[in-house]
Order: structure tokens, then C-alpha cells, then sequence
């Protein structure tokens, strides 16, 4: 057995916010056994206590990782955030570190699809409001704003993973045409059909539903000018990021029933537990759908994000694969049967390489694999070796090199 292996027993991991067994279960099975699990999120104070020689963090989106978390990590070398959004983590601070975050882009696809299919269908037809007022003993029998799916346009804004496989559904599950707009050149599937612009979808769709991440570009992309091109009596749905929606302006849209319905699932502010009260100006319209930003929370989509991520999380520690990496340079590594493996995080500088493969010359080591993946500002080469080495002679010569901002060794199965 390596050395490597012998040494996981070490390798401390926090797993906080109720990460799903599937994670310990992958983690586990790669010998690591050292693990520490929270229910809940920590605040920063917490946080910075608890961090303290951890080496892999696991966190879901309350946790907030901030620069001084990460000035008291001490020991930490990875990061995986079991979810989808990474905009919790000070990315940009974890890179200078030489700190890997990895999430979960795909796994919870489907429960996300699925439930903004259920919302279409449950607004168009006004149930919401129904179903409440028979709680309250009242019968609305009325087909008044009550409409089949089929035939309707859907307008996809964000084309991505779970904007194409909400079309997908909603064209051969409903009859449903299906527009979408995305920044980048998207290849429709199925019937689906490339809006020219942002405006053209939204004055033709029935149902507009966002799918887009977080960024200064989307910031308030559907705001009160858009929200007037609007069709009258469309529906608004957005499970993807709380700051993309102009919520005071959707509000009076509803007020006005310029916008017959809407199914928000993720808020500007959203409250930081259970105990904190939920405030909107959406609260309290008729046919509105609020849910607590659960489009991913399926036992399904959890069972698959525990596993994508602690499989991430393992590669990086045990091959030092930073390939799904959100802001890290992407190298796909093999695992080796023998020798020794370094790793070297550097600032991207010319003639850097050319000092990290002098430091194996000066050791007569005989180099076996060699990669190198960098982008505008770092670069992460990885050197196979074998013969006589003194690693730790190695490591510290690595780590004198001026640019180096990470360096480490591991030993590969024998």
C-alpha cells in the first residue's frame, strides 16, 4: 500500500449543511474516513474556528467561504460546493491560494426541469388559487384564465443544461413550442427555435423561464422594461438566480395582471435559516408560486451531486485532477502505477517551467509524464518521476521558485 494511502487516515474532512450520505459514501470508499459532519451552515466566526486543519471543506450555498476563512485554513486544499452556484466562495482569493473549488453543474438537471414543468402547468391553469380557496371552504369552479400548455409558446431564457432539457419536456411531454435566447450559439434540440434577440422571446412567449447564471450581465436582465414587452397575461419563471429578476417591478406586473402568474424559486435576499422570516413583495399575490429555493432539492439530485463532487474532491487529493475546477487551470490526469507525482501551482510568468524541470535535472530523476494546463494568470504543471528521489529536497526547491504559489508530492498505488 502507498504511502499516500496510509497517510488518508490524516487527511481531516468538514462536511457542513447536511451534505448527503452518497459524499461520505465516495469519500470512504477512497480511504477517507476522517470525517467531521454539520447539519447547518457556520457563520464566519464559526467558521474561521472550525476550519482550522481541515484539508477538503464540503459546503452546499448558506456557507459563506470569505477571505479571512481562508486566511485561517491552514491546511485546507480543496474546496467542493455540493450545488450548482459557487458565487458563496471567494473564488478569486482560493485561486491565489492554490485552492480548488469544485461543484456540481449537471446533477440536478432533471429535478429543476421537472419542477418548472409542474409550475407551468399549475399557473396556466390558476390552480394555486383554487386549491387555496377550497382550504378556506370556498368552490371556484371557473374555467376563467385557465388554459392548456399545449400549443403555448415557452421562451427559455439560458439555454444551457437545464434550459435544453426543460425544452426537451415541455416540446414532446406537452406540445409546447419552444423559444430560447442564450449568449452563446446554442444547437437547438428537438423543434426549438433561436429567438434573434432577448426582446423578440419575451413579446412572443406565453411563459417566459429563466435558466442563467450569476453574473454582472444578468444582474436584473428582466427588469421593468422588459417585463412590459411582455406578452399580456404571460407567465414569469425564474429558478435560476434571485438577482436576475427585478422583483418590485414583477410584483406591480402582477398587481396590474399584466403578468397573470409567476413561480419564483430563488430571491435577491433569501433568509439565512428556518428561523429567520421570509420578506418579499411577491408574498401574498394570487397565483404566485414561492418556494424556498428547492428546484435542486430532490433525494435524487442530492444522491447525485454528493457523489460528482467527492469524486472531484478525491481525484484532485489522490491524482491531482483539478479537471470540473471553477477557478483553476483544467488538467484531466491518469493515475500512475508507480513513481512519484508533483504538483506545482505557479503565477503565469515565462520561463517558469523551464526552473520547475531544472529542479528534477539537478536530481537526475528520470521524468516519465509531464502537463501543463495554464490560463491569463496561472498555470498548474504536474511531473511524473521516478528513481532515487529526495522528494522533500524537491519540494522545498519547488516551492523557492519565485512565482510558486502551491506545491505538493504524492505517491501512487503500487
Amino acid at each position: 500500500m502507498s504511502k499516500l494511502s496510509l497517510a488518508k487516515d490524516k487527511i481531516r474532512v468538514l462536511l457542513l449543511e447536511g451534505v448527503h450520505d452518497s459524499a461520505v459514501g465516495v469519500l470512504a470508499s477512497h480511504g477517507y474516513t476522517n470525517i467531521e459532519r454539520l447539519p447547518k451552515a457556520l457563520d464566519e466566526a464559526e467558521l474561521i474556528e472550525r476550519i482550522q486543519g481541515v484539508h477538503v471543506l464540503g459546503i452546499r450555498s448558506r456557507t459563506e467561504i470569505t477571505e479571512p476563512v481562508l486566511a485561517a485554513a491552514d491546511r485546507l486544499m480543496t474546496i467542493g460546493c455540493f450545488c450548482i452556484g459557487t458565487n458563496q466562495v471567494d473564488l478569486l482569493e482560493a485561486r491565489r491560494l492554490g485552492i480548488p473549488v469544485f461543484n456540481a453543474p449537471f446533477s440536478n438537471t432533471r429535478s429543476v426541469a421537472e419542477l418548472v414543468m409542474g409550475e407551468i402547468v399549475m399557473l396556466i391553469r390558476g390552480i394555486f388559487p383554487k386549491s387555496q380557496a377550497a382550504h378556506r371552504g370556498e368552490w371556484i369552479k371557473s374555467a376563467a384564465n385557465s388554459y392548456e400548455v399545449r400549443g403555448r409558446t415557452l421562451g427559455i431564457i439560458g439555454y444551457g443544461n437545464i434550459g435544453a432539457q426543460l425544452g426537451i419536456i415541455a416540446e414532446s411531454g406537452f406540445g409546447m413550442r419552444v423559444l430560447y435566447h442564450d449568449v452563446l450559439d446554442r444547437l437547438p434540440l428537438g423543434n426549438a427555435r433561436p429567438a434573434s434577440s432577448l426582446r423578440e422571446l419575451l413579446t412572443e412567449s406565453d411563459v417566459v423561464s429563466l435558466h442563467v447564471p450569476e453574473t454582472p450581465e444578468t444582474a436584473g436582465m428582466l427588469g421593468a422594461a422588459e417585463i412590459a414587452s411582455m406578452r399580456p397575461g404571460s407567465l414569469v419563471i425564474n429558478a435560476s438566480r434571485g438577482t436576475v429578476v427585478d422583483i418590485d417591478a414583477l410584483a406591480e406586473a402582477l398587481k396590474r395582471q399584466h403578468i397573470l402568474g409567476a413561480a419564483i424559486d430563488v430571491f435577491p435576499e433569501e433568509p439565512s435559516g428556518a428561523d429567520v422570516p421570509f420578506v418579499s413583495p411577491l408574498r401574498g399575490l394570487p397565483n404566485v408560486i414561492l418556494t424556498p429555493h428547492i428546484g435542486g432539492s430532490t433525494a435524487e439530485a442530492q444522491e447525485r451531486i454528493g457523489v460528482e463532487v467527492a469524486r472531484k474532491l478525491t481525484d484532485w487529493s489522490d491524482i491531482g485532477s483539478s479537471l470540473g475546477a471553477v477557478n483553476f487551470p483544467q488538467a484531466q490526469l491518469p493515475p500512475r502505477p508507480a513513481g512519484v507525482r508533483f504538483l506545482h501551482l505557479h503565477h503565469n510568468v515565462p520561463g517558469l517551467l523551464a526552473r520547475v524541470i531544472e529542479v528534477f535535472a539537478c536530481q537526475d530523476a528520470n521524468i516519465t509524464a509531464q502537463y501543463l494546463q495554464t490560463d491569463a494568470e496561472i498555470g498548474y504543471s504536474v511531473i511524473d518521476a521516478e528513481g532515487d528521489l529526495d522528494t522533500e529536497e524537491i519540494l522545498v526547491a519547488l516551492r523557492a521558485i519565485p512565482g510558486t504559489i502551491r506545491a505538493r508530492f504524492l505517491y501512487e498505488r503500487r
